[in-house]
């Protein structure tokens, strides 16, 4: 049998469509239901923490996987969106995540097409083995521009 690790939030109510949320592991921060929900602008919404989940998750992943892969990470950013399909009787599912990552790495004396290669299985393994990209029943799509660089 695995092991297990536990995280925790608390989140308390501060009026109308206001909420507090505080991290395990330290950060806290106001947030509310986005605008189109009877929501606040501005601050974070648990639609924007669902991607950010996800975005992050992979990210961290990828640099696990360059390390593994023994690849010269130059640069890494990436834009994602989640697409939330809103039912006739107002249930709300993310029927998938959208990734744009562009990453830049570095050729580090090997072919172009070598590190290309492994950069994309990289990639791969960023996604198998994000615990965020895992848990969620939204179809996970990354759409990578990768740049090798001398």
């Amino acid at each position: 049998m695995g092991r297990t690790a536990v995280y925790n939030t608390t989140v308390s109510w501060k009026g109308e469509h206001w909420g507090h949320i505080v991290m395990g592991n330290g950060p806290e921060m106001d947030f509310s239901a986005p605008p189109d929900a009877q929501g606040h602008a501005g601050v974070l919404t648990p639609e924007d923490a669902f991607v950010a989940a996800a975005n992050t998750c992979i990210m961290m992943m990828f640099i696990w996987a360059t390390e593994r892969f023994k690849l010269k990470l130059l640069s890494y950013d990436c834009r994602a969106e989640g697409t939330k399909l809103i039912a006739f009787d107002r249930t709300e599912l993310y029927t998938h995540l959208r990734f744009w990552p562009v990453i830049r790495i570095s050729a580090a004396g090997e072919p172009r097409e070598v590190v290309y290669d492994r950069t994309e299985r990289a990639l791969k393994a960023a996604q198998k083995y994000s615990l965020v990209a895992n848990s969620v029943k939204s179809e996970i799509i990354i759409e990578p521009q990768i740049e090798i660089v001398d």
